[in-house]
């Protein structure tokens, strides 16, 4: 059962055939699911999510704090394929997510639910809902997450025209995190080590200094900070 608000949504987000316009949920898809912010995240390479969408602040701000630890729920659903429903944050486990369970305090996020975008073994990504407050979702948003999860995955492997591109409206946006991309890359090379450990001291530089992780970078790239062996700056 999918709620009418949802149902009178879902069309718009195909604009016209082999499109995609995830503006039509900045207000309705939260309101729909009973939450304060929805994000939508893609599969790049294996273990890794890159932002593509968030219906404010605080959902980007969410996606940010996991992308710096590498840890939290949206990677355990994106890994696994399955959904991660956090009605309270604060009471989850902290050995399940430790550096997430510190770190989120920080935030006004009291829950998480994360849905897969997947159809059988193929994983493009995360629909990420937050919560100020705690508390499980109703049958029904439920219902309306996993419609919603649904239509975007079938809407991403859209393939106009047979060309193997993925079904933006335009050209594909740059991706919001594309600066830590570089600055890693750049990293690689100073330190002379492999891309997955420049990245890893990146998000742990980023995580000591109390900074986002797209501020670390940006640093890097602009060559205002440089980060020696030891991981500190010179």
């Amino acid at each position: 059962m999918i709620s009418d608000l949802l149902a009178r949504s879902l069309p718009l987000l195909r604009r016209r055939a082999g499109t995609l316009d995830l503006s039509a949920l900045h207000e309705v898809g939260p309101r729909a699911l009973g939450v304060d912010s929805l994000a939508v995240s893609l599969l790049t390479d294996p273990g890794r999510r890159e932002l593509l969408w968030s219906s404010d602040a605080l959902g980007r701000r969410f996606e940010d704090l996991e992308f710096v630890l590498g840890d939290g729920p949206g990677d355990d659903a994106s890994s696994h394929g399955r959904p991660v429903l956090v009605p309270d944050l604060a009471g989850t486990r902290s050995a399940r997510w430790p550096m997430l369970a510190a770190e989120a305090t920080a935030l006004p996020v009291r829950a998480v639910f994360c849905f897969p975008l997947c159809i059988g073994a193929i994983h493009l990504g995360t629909l990420t809902a937050v919560r100020r407050t705690s508390g499980p979702l109703t049958g029904a948003q439920t219902d309306d997450a996993f419609v919603l999860a649904a239509a975007l995955t079938s809407l991403c492997l859209e393939v106009p025209d047979g060309d193997g591109h993925m079904p933006w409206e335009e050209e594909p946006p740059p991706l919001l995190r594309a600066v830590v991309h570089q600055a890693t890359g750049m990293l690689s090379v100073q330190l002379a080590v492999p891309l997955p450990e420049a990245l890893v001291r990146l998000r742990a530089h980023a995580y000591a200094a109390g900074r986002t992780l797209g501020d670390m970078a940006q640093d890097i790239v602009d060559r205002r900070a440089r980060l020696g062996q030891n991981g500190r700056e010179e």
